[in-house]
């Protein structure tokens, strides 16, 4: 398997600036919309990163001073700079920052994994380069479990012993280039008494399979995440189908974008489900039926 390759899927990046000036950028389908910093009433007892709340349309909106939320100067003018809407996981919240440049469209084998030694306190999913400037991907799932890290869910519905019996039968592979995204999985399958084998890109998933294929502890299921910097889980799934050994794997497609709008896309390239980030009880469900469709494939 050569993943340098693997077919490139097109993305778009809205590039924007902090009080350093350098580029930072998130992927467009995380932003709802643009707009000037409203006025801001002030929480007390809110996390110091958050700057205040806004009312956009009648609606309440936590606004994060991405600045300071990354360990870098707050911004001049504290009252400037602008917006940017994001809506991933489930939830929303307003980004400030200096400045939006522009809109970019690249390819994601265009996106790199972050420089080695960036440590886990780096707010970066991968890097890139636009005008042979670096560009720094943010890792916003990263930002927002910093600053409010999710509540407890209720506790995991009581699974029938045929339930427990195929999952703990299941070889699982978690794909996910955010750390904090990659931990709630594990934390998931561990709450159902599973260790998972895990990777936080597509090539380094697909050393795991190569691996471990042939073993007690062949893959059989894999949770992918889909914004990833070199191959996105697009292209891992299509790779994953063109490639013989792997055209049996059950492949779950796990985006932090509302999954609605990914399921074509999602289906096409061979993936067997997808889901939105992130529910515990959700992801349950769907390894319950990958397990199934896995024992019964093998009969």
């Amino acid at each position: 398997m050569a993943t340098q390759n693997a077919r490139a899927d097109s993305l778009s990046l809205l590039l924007f600036t902090l009080r350093s000036g350098k580029l930072m950028a998130i992927n467009l389908l995380k932003v709802s919309e643009i707009i000037p910093c409203p006025p801001l009433t002030k929480l007390p007892e809110s996390h110091p990163h958050v700057k205040g709340v806004a009312t956009l349309r009648g609606h309440s909106l936590s606004v994060i001073d991405l600045s300071r939320a990354i360990g870098e100067q707050p911004l001049t003018d504290p009252h400037g700079g602008c917006l940017i809407v994001t809506e991933i996981s489930r939830s929303r919240q307003g980004l400030h920052v200096q400045a939006v440049s522009r809109i970019v469209h690249c390819l994601s084998t265009d996106i790199k994994p972050p420089p080695y030694g960036s440590g886990n306190r780096s707010f970066i999913t991968g890097v890139t380069r636009v005008d042979n400037t670096l560009v720094q991907v943010l890792d916003i799932e990263k930002v927002i479990h910093a600053i409010a890290p999710p509540v407890p869910e209720p506790p995991q519905k009581t699974l029938s012993e045929e339930d427990i019996s195929l999952l703990a039968a299941a070889n699982i592979l978690v794909v996910d280039d955010s750390q904090v995204a990659l931990q709630q999985s594990v934390h998931t399958l561990r709450n159902l008494g599973i260790e998972c084998h895990t990777a936080r890109s597509a090539k380094d998933a697909i050393n795991v399979l190569l691996e471990l294929q042939g073993t007690a502890q062949e893959i059989n299921i894999i949770v992918s995440d889909i914004e990833m910097s070199e191959m996105d889980g697009y292209a891992f799934t299509r790779t994953l189908r063109e490639t013989p050994d792997f055209q049996h794997l059950y492949i779950l497609l796990h985006t932090s974008l509302d999954s609605t709008m990914s399921a074509e896309k999602a289906r096409l390239a061979g993936a067997n489900a997808i889901l939105t980030k992130f529910s515990s009880p959700e992801l349950t469900d769907c390894l319950v039926v990958a397990a199934r469709t896995v024992v019964f494939a093998e009969r």
